[in-house]
């Protein structure tokens, strides 16, 4: 057996003792019925036996095989491949208490157990007609073949048979009584088989024993194909059902947990033996058929019921009713009155009735038409009698009251009267007419409401009559209710208004506009005068002027309220168009003080054996409480009460089953470690929950662990759905609560995997990985290339861009030194011969020297320009030589102090990357020589790590953005421009009375 299967045997053999068995006082008809039948498609074929495995699953057998039922669904069962059925014509089965399945077909005996199914030689191939295990474990089977049938039993998996030589004939049944005697009973008779030799006991008429069960006296039932059978000293006698006449085929027997006794029959249906008792139960009333072929009951004590045509359920009701068949004059009761001594009094359409000590009344008019109904064709039910002499003048009966004397009254289609020491006394002086309520006072005082007036009597005397317009309105009032604290009365009025009247005169009036223009069905009051009428809208609240509604917007199932009433524990019960709500007090209260509050209530609809309507009867009580805590309500298909102190309750946590995978339209075994292929695209997990009693209400929670990042609610469904799952490891859980709401939490896990597809798998994505870094390799290769090319074209560019620049620069060098220079010299050396042509004493003496002393100067400018345009020195000696020139000269033309340090390994520099360094020196010397006010210059030219650096300082002033902004600082542009054709980089840094200093970095370029 699975783990999780022992742990469901542990839950069910520790729940068992407190679950709740079926109410022992109700007749069959009192209890929830479901029937599925085979015509329907339920099953291929009759089913013959039942049993429950520790699983929760009810196992049925049938011709075609095995059928496993949950409560909603029965699936045919299959053994695991290369195991099989003897015969898949299955005939007994037994659920032993160690958890073997234990199968009987046709051909032979089966087992199953922990996915086994073990075949059972000892029997070869005779057919089983009985299963049963008796307090020791041993599995007695017995057989059915035209010769040789035996009776064998198992004890730790091996068989012994008995009998070749005592013609057992057909062994229909086995069983053990409490004192340890093993019977067996079948086409021979009854067989005592153990304790010592066995002893046979043949039946009259040589009828089959069918079925044995305990008596309430301890004797042996013995259910034959001629009736049922005692063994009392050793004697086969009749044995007569309580209650019960005529004759039956019994072949099947029950002792509920309870005590009470079931009886399946041939032909005669289900019987119920009962608290001396008996009631049947047949096909016309709803049974699936009337030839019964087994009774079981299981786990939470509903009992089963298989025929030849389907298979029927029975359970407890949280609401029981009382019907024509309990002995009700008719189905339609019209009120309910819970009276003072214990009894309740309903009236109905064909009655008077009255229920005290589970015994029904009927009080009737002489020789009424009523008599000849169906319930009075076939006798007054047990439990009750009829009374025809009572003197109640008609059966139609319609509102009931009681007043402070006892006396219940009455009001039929004929007139008003009074019961009392069980005779009806009419009152001659009450008007005729409908009479919708009833209510007396404790001063002896009766009020009744009809169509047209509001009537007074005391005692047996009319006192007044009120015509409703005197109070104000056209219509007429509904429901009464007595003040007991402040006196006087309330009237609720048909179209919804409300009255407070008392000695005479309204005390106060609430209009229907203000009540939410709703009928009002029933009032009640609180000891602090709270006045709650409930009806139409809801329930109301109307205290100290004020009125409030509770209605769907807070909670209620509905809004429509047939009656309202506080039990002995202070919950409040309301009678609704779509149910019965229970509701705590301090729900209510709750809601008093916050008219938002969202009430938390509990609903019973018809699975709970609630009838429920929207039409409301014209009269009253409508609603009622019987001094033992009964609540009474009228659902028109009788009278319904429940005991609100002994709610049918269900303790046992649900079984929680993962059934199947369904993968890419193939469906696989639920099993923990299933691996599923790849491209799953859609799937679906059913689970169940073996809760059998109300399997419509179990409710489920599932989440996906790792996916789901909570627990998804999905109410009653069965099914988990998922898309688009990547493939990995994966964890299922499901939990189940039944119809009491006790939740299994540790439920079911099914633990699988989805394989990936190959391009899912870790090789092919890494296959995938390097690829793509290959051919982002490549491409970053390429890219390089092409960017070297494009700095190789670049830097040719720069050096054609240098070497013209250079070009124009020494044709401009050429042109100032042979055209300029030269004109200037001439001009020099003419001024000089015109000053000696001019007389010494001559102004113009001086004039011609200024102007010779002028040309002289810009004749060295000049030179010094030329000089600059084209360094024939750097083109000589290379950079580090012509800078140290250039820097000396500049020291002496600018008359400043300049420190030079070259690097002689910068020789070798490309002439195009020596002449941009050259003249950024030349541009930084002029700039801090111009705008420095410096006093000493440094100028470092170095060469490391494939870099050639030049570094121009300065000790002057420095400056600011702001003012290399003003300036234009073209000085800087045309510097970065030079060391950006070189790729590489410029700094300039100035702090203002610090000094500035020009960095710049460039690749180092050898010369070709």
């Amino acid at each position: 057996m699975h783990r999780r299967a022992v742990i469901a045997l542990v839950i069910l053999l520790v729940c068992c003792a407190c679950a709740s068995a079926l109410e022992p006082s109700l007749d069959i008809s009192q209890y929830a019925h479901t029937a599925w039948k085979i015509r329907d498609g339920f099953a291929k074929g009759p089913i013959y036996s039942v049993a429950q495995t520790p699983d929760g699953y009810l196992w049925l057998s049938t011709d075609y095989g095995l059928l496993r039922f949950d409560g909603v669904r029965a699936v045919p069962w299959q053994p695991p491949a290369g195991q099989h059925l003897p015969i898949n014509q299955v005939w007994r089965l037994l659920a032993a208490r160690d958890g073997t399945l234990w199968i009987g077909t046709a051909e032979g005996l089966a087992s199953w157990k922990d996915g086994k199914l073990l075949q059972h030689p000892e029997l070869g191939k005779k057919a089983v007609s009985a299963l049963f295990e008796d307090r020791e474990g041993t599995i007695w089977a017995g057989t059915a073949n035209v010769s040789n049938q035996r009776l064998c039993a198992f004890r730790g998996g091996r068989g012994q048979c008995y009998g070749e030589n005592l013609s057992l004939g057909i062994v229909e049944c086995v069983y053990e009584d409490k004192a340890g005697t093993v019977w067996a009973g079948g086409e021979k008779g009854l067989w005592r088989w153990k304790p010592g030799p066995p002893k046979l006991y043949v039946m009259p008429d040589s009828a089959d024993v069918e079925e044995l069960i305990e008596g309430d006296s301890g004797e042996l039932l013995i259910a034959t194909g001629s009736g049922m059978r005692r063994l009392v000293d050793d004697k086969v006698e009749t044995y007569q059902l309580p209650g019960f006449e005529g004759q039956i085929k019994p072949n099947n027997m029950l002792r509920d947990r309870n005590g009470s006794l079931w009886i399946g029959t041939e032909d005669r249906g289900l019987l119920h033996v009962h608290q001396g008792r008996t009631d049947v139960f047949t096909q016309t009333d709803g049974l699936s058929g009337n030839d019964v072929t087994k009774l079981f009951e299981d786990h939470e004590h509903n009992i089963w019921i298989s025929t030849f045509t389907g298979l029927d359920r029975f359970r407890d009701f949280t609401v029981s009713t009382i019907s024509v068949k309990q002995g009700l004059s008719n189905d339609v009761a019209l009120s309910v009155l819970a009276a003072r001594d214990g009894s309740v009094w309903f009236g109905t359409r064909d009655g008077l009735n009255r229920w005290k000590d589970g015994q029904i009344t009927v009080y009737r008019k002489a020789n009424a038409e009523a008599a000849k109904t169906a319930g009075a064709k076939s006798g007054v039910h047990l439990n009750a009698r009829e009374v025809t002499d009572s003197g109640i003048p008609d059966n139609g009966v319609g509102s009931l009251g009681e007043d402070a004397q006892g006396r219940v009254w009455v009001a039929t289609k004929s007139g008003l009267g009074y019961f009392e020491n069980d005779r009806y006394v009419s009152v001659p002086d009450a008007p005729l007419g409908k009479v919708n309520c009833i209510a007396a006072d404790a001063a002896g005082n009766v009020w009744i409401s009809n169509r047209t007036h509001l009537v007074h009597l005391f005692g047996n005397h009319l006192v007044e009559q009120i015509p409703w317009e005197s109070l104000g309105h056209k219509d007429f009032a509904t429901v009464l209710l007595v003040d007991p604290v402040r006196g006087g009365l309330w009237l609720a009025f048909l179209q919804g208004a409300l009255v407070y009247w008392k000695n005479g005169k309204i005390m106060s009036s609430y209009s229907a506009e203000a009540m939410g223009e709703g009928g009002i069905d029933s009032l009640g009051l609180d000891p602090d005068g709270t006045i709650w009428p409930a009806g139409e809208i809801g329930v109301s609240r109307v205290k100290d002027g004020h009125v409030a509604t509770l209605s769907s917007k807070n909670g209620l199932p509905c809004d429509k309220v047939h009656g309202m009433i506080e039990d002995n524990t202070h919950s409040i019960w309301l009678y609704m168009g779509c149910g019965l709500v229970r509701m705590a007090r301090t729900e209510l209260d709750a809601w008093a003080a916050d008219p938002k509050h969202i009430v938390e209530i509990t609903v019973f609809d018809g699975t709970d054996g609630v009838g429920t309507h929207e039409i409301e009867t014209p009269y009253s009580p409508r609603i009622a409480k019987s001094t033992d805590g009964k609540i009474w309500f009228l659902p028109f298909d009788g009278v319904s009460f429940v005991d609100p102190r002994h709610m049918p309750f269900n303790p046992l946590p649900p079984p929680v089953q993962i059934e199947q995978v369904i993968a890419g339209r193939k469906t696989y075994d639920a099993s923990n470690g299933l691996r599923l292929p790849p491209h799953v695209r859609d799937l679906q997990i059913d689970y169940t929950a073996l809760s059998l009693a109300t399997p419509e209400r179990v409710r489920f929670r599932y989440k996906m662990e790792g996916l789901d990042s909570d627990w998804q609610d999905v109410g009653t469904r069965r099914q988990a759905f998922y898309t688009n799952l990547p493939p990995r490891g994966y964890r299922f859980r499901v939990i189940a609560c039944n119809n009491s709401g006790v939740w299994n939490d540790r439920g079911a896990t099914l633990a699988f995997a989805i394989a990936p597809a190959f391009y899912q798998t870790n090789w092919f994505r890494a296959i995938c990985l390097l690829t793509f870094l290959g051919m982002v390799w490549t491409a970053y290769q390429l890219r390089i290339r092409t960017l070297e090319r494009r700095q190789t074209e670049v830097r040719a560019l720069n050096e054609q861009l240098v070497k013209a620049q250079e070009a124009e620069r020494m044709r401009i060098s050429g042109e100032l030194h042979d055209g300029v220079l030269q004109q200037i010299t001439s001009l020099t050396l003419r001024l000089g011969k015109v000053r000696r042509q001019v007389p010494p004493d001559s102004e113009a003496v001086a004039t011609v020297d200024s102007l010779q002393q002028q040309l002289i100067k810009i004749g060295t400018d000049v030179r010094h320009l030329s000089h600059e345009l084209h360094p024939a020195l750097l083109q000589e000696a290379g950079l580090p030589a012509a800078l140290s020139s250039y820097c000396d000269e500049f020291s002496k033309v600018r008359n400043l102090t300049v420190s030079c340090e070259t690097d002689a390994s910068v020789q070798d520099l490309s002439p195009g990357a020596a002449l941009c360094i050259y003249r950024i020196a030349q541009e930084a010397l002029g700039n801090a020589a111009k705008y420095s006010e410096a006093k000493k210059l440094d100028v470092r030219l170095t060469r490391s790590d494939g870099r050639v650096s030049l570094s121009v300082s300065d000790d002057g002033v420095g400056c600011t953005p702001n003012q290399i902004a003003k300036s234009g600082g073209l000085g800087l542009i045309n510097m970065r421009e030079r060391v950006l054709q070189l790729d590489g980089t410029f700094e300039f840094d100035s702090e203002p009375g610090r000094g500035s200093t020009v960095r710049v970095t460039v690749p180092f370029r050898a010369a070709q």
